[in-house]
């Protein structure tokens, strides 16, 4: 057997280096994060983006606010009661974090009891965005809630 020398240690670690630097480029591929734009009209979106931060706060000052709860039928969406919602338009745009393929999008119509439910059947175990938007008078307001759907 031959004497192991330090050109042989230097050898076998540069050797080590290039097998853990190969094997980070295999085994961690960055193809596993999904690095999608929120929205593809993402630059059109931003110059309107004012409208959304008085939308926004035009919803923060109302003294009662929609709520959202969970349960097995899906996601309700409660107005309150003394809301009147004849010359209301109500949209809603849940935004899954990690695929936007399962993006929903929609304008719905408030039943009797000031709510409407996002089925569950369309739903998908994970993360959402819930952007809620509804035109009361001519003036607009939005709420974002962060749903964690089980």
């Amino acid at each position: 057997m031959k004497n192991f020398s330090w050109g042989h240690g230097v050898v076998i670690a540069l050797f080590a280096f290039i097998v853990f630097i190969l094997s980070m480029m295999f085994l961690f591929p960055n193809g596993q994060k999904n690095s999608e734009m929120v929205t593809d009209n993402y630059y059109e979106e931003e110059l309107q983006y004012q409208d959304v931060i008085d939308s926004k706060k035009r919803a923060d000052e109302l003294q009662e606010k929609p709520v959202y709860s969970q349960d097995t039928n899906g996601i309700k969406i409660t107005f309150p009661q003394n809301y009147n919602n004849s010359d209301t338009t109500v949209k809603f745009v849940l935004n899954r974090t990690d695929d936007q393929n399962l993006d929903i999008k929609k304008s719905v119509e408030l039943d009797a009891n000031h709510t409407f439910i996002i089925p569950a059947q369309v739903l998908k175990m994970g993360n959402y965005t819930l952007r809620l938007s509804w035109t009361k008078d001519k003036t607009d307001y939005r709420m974002d809630y962060d749903v964690i759907w089980k």
